[in-house]
């Protein structure tokens, strides 16, 4: 376009060309806090298998208290722990009593082979043997006497009949012998294994069941431990020093708010309170993803904090998240 008029106020303005930086910058409010907040979290387990907070706060210590590593920061209700305590304490007695009884058959138990290979076997085996030498004498002194008829049959002073009854009683003599042997053969070949596979196998059967008591008893202890550390932590101690910022949850439509207070209730792993260092503070800021491919890790960042009016912090990006931040129906 050209101006033919003279009035400087129509010329448009010029200016020359020049490659150079440009700076765009991303304005976004976010939060201060600690870089390195220590959390303190409710550490007592949901009671009742249910995911629902079963766990009361009785009293907790005033925000913005100073604490030195040690100092109680929370208590919580340990009432229902303590009388599962009482229960499982009874569950660990009646335990180790069967323990002690199971012990007791199991001593029997081994005592009873020892009482049998060292007291009854012996016992008997001695008895028969008695019998054996009795029947050996008995036999002895029959053959004598049947031999001594025999001569005098032979020299016609007894009768054939006589010498039939030394016969016989020869022949009982023997029998008898023989039975004797036999019963000893039983006893070293029969009832003796018997009786110790009876005996060895209660002995094996009173060991498998002293051990399961013993199972049953640690399980009983182990459990009564778990409710012990349980109780303990229903009391919450500061793990180090520093001051007490509550964890409060902020009201939002999906009904999630949270204030520690006396008598909240809380979750496992829930966090009660923070500890955040002052010497190490970092601001976080939720960017549009529009405007987020714009933003690099050790980018230069101006802060301005409301507290400090128009006193200007710098600092540098640290972390940019790799993912967006969840969100719920009516924010994304």
């Amino acid at each position: 376009f050209i101006n033919n008029q003279s009035d400087d106020t129509e010329l448009p303005l010029m200016a020359s060309a020049k490659l150079t930086s440009y700076d765009h910058v991303v304005l976004e409010q976010g939060e201060v806090e600690s870089s390195n907040p220590v959390e303190v979290k409710c550490r007592v387990k949901s009671r009742g298998g249910g995911s629902n907070p079963s766990t009361k706060i009785i009293w907790v210590i005033p925000e913005g208290s100073v604490v030195k590593e040690g100092d109680k920061l929370v208590e919580l209700d340990s009432a229902a722990l303590k009388e599962e305590r009482s229960a499982q304490n009874i569950r660990k007695l009646a335990s180790e009593a069967l323990v002690i009884q199971a012990k007791a058959v199991l001593d029997t138990a081994k005592i009873a082979e020892k009482e049998y290979l060292e007291g009854t076997y012996e016992q008997e085996r001695q008895t028969i043997q008695n019998e054996i030498f009795l029947a050996e004498e008995n036999l002895r002194k029959a053959q004598l006497a049947y031999e001594s008829t025999q001569r005098s049959v032979a020299g016609g002073f007894l009768t054939a009949l006589q010498l039939e009854g030394e016969q016989f009683r020869v022949n009982a003599a023997r029998n008898e012998l023989q039975l004797a042997q036999s019963k000893l053969t039983v006893l070293e070949k029969y009832t003796k294994e018997k009786m110790l596979t009876q005996l060895r196998s209660d002995i094996e059967a009173a060991e498998v069941s002293y051990q399961n008591e013993q199972g049953v008893l640690e399980e009983e202890i182990k459990k009564l431990a778990e409710i012990d550390e349980q109780i303990s932590f229903c009391t919450v101690n500061a793990p180090t020093a520093g001051q007490v910022v509550y964890a409060n949850v902020r009201s939002s439509r999906s009904g999630n708010e949270f204030v520690v207070e006396e008598g909240a209730a809380v979750r496992e792993n829930q966090v009660l309170i923070r500890l955040p260092d002052p010497s190490e503070m970092q601001v976080k800021a939720n960017i549009n993803e529009s405007r987020i491919g714009l933003v690099r890790t050790g980018m230069p960042v101006s802060v301005r904090i409301d507290a400090f009016g128009e006193k200007t912090l710098h600092g540098e990006v640290t972390k940019v998240n790799k993912y967006p931040e969840p969100g719920n129906w009516w924010s994304s």
